[in-house]
Formats: structure tokens, sequence, C-alpha cells
């Protein structure tokens, strides 16, 4: 089986002033889909402690990460800023087509930053932090997460 993290970016989360409400639907969407996935991991906001999530999951033997939270244009949303110093390639097509969705849905969902790309064998993912972009993002990461693993592990086209 292999392991996915989640991991929820929110100061308040992180604070215990509001309730994890994205991390655990993302965790259950993993786990019904046949991923090893242990509880959302949360961390507050900022390009330090999302940098230093996504190394720990990536070291944990995580190979699908996926983040809620932290991706919009506030100051402290700088989600995007800690993954663009894990992932080693860009793959703006799937960022894009989450975004093409959260903007069908609702327009502010066009305002989303998430990144998602590849490192050391791994796939990781942004998804906003509302529960409901996580469980329509989710379909589009797990549609690709084992073919981009694959390919990272040498598989063929």
């Amino acid at each position: 089986m292999r392991r996915a993290a989640m991991i929820t970016v929110s100061d308040r989360t992180a604070a215990g002033l509001r309730e994890d409400g994205s991390g655990p639907v993302g965790v259950a969407l993993l786990r019904g889909a046949g991923w090893e996935c242990a509880d959302a991991v949360v961390v507050p906001d900022g390009a330090d402690s999302v940098e230093g999530a996504l190394r720990a999951a990536l070291a944990a033997g995580a190979v699908l990460v996926i983040t809620t939270g932290g991706t919009g244009v506030s100051p402290r949303d700088q989600t995007p800023e800690g993954t663009d110093r894990v992932i080693e390639r860009d793959l703006p097509g799937i960022a894009e087509e989450l975004r093409r969705r959260s903007g069908a849905e609702k327009p502010a969902g066009l305002l989303t930053r998430g990144r998602a790309g590849v490192t050391a064998g791994a796939l990781v993912v942004n998804l906003p932090g509302k529960p409901a972009a996580v469980a329509s993002g989710m379909p589009v990461v797990l549609a690709v997460a084992a073919h981009v693993i694959d390919q990272l592990a040498g598989g063929d086209h």
C-alpha cells in the first residue's frame, strides 16, 4: 500500500481556535482510494511551516502529499511559497485543473494559488482550505497520482 500524507495549513486550527474541517475530508478520500494515510497534520500558515511539514512527510515515506489551506491571497497564505521550496519539477496542469474546477463552483475559487509538482519520487499538491474544495479536488489528484508515482519510479508511459 502506498503512503500518503495530508497537511492542514491554518493559523486558527493550529492554535486550537477552529476544528480542522478539510484535513479529515482529504484523509477519508485517500483511505477510501486505498492509500495508507495517517490523520492530517496541522501546521500554522507560513512558508517555513509548510516547507517543514512537507519535508517531514516526505522523510516519513509519503509518496503523495496533499496540503489544504494557505493558498489564497491574504498575507499569511504562503503555502505555495513553502511548496516551491520543496518541489523539483512543477506540474501546472494539475493546479490549472484544480483552479478551473474551483472557479466553476465558486468565482473566488480562481484566487487559489496552489501548486502541484514532484520531488524525490513523490507528488505534492496544494488544495484550498475549504472542505468542499478538498472534496472537489481530490478526485483530480487521485486520478493521476498512481501514474505520476509510477513514472517517478521509472515506469513506462
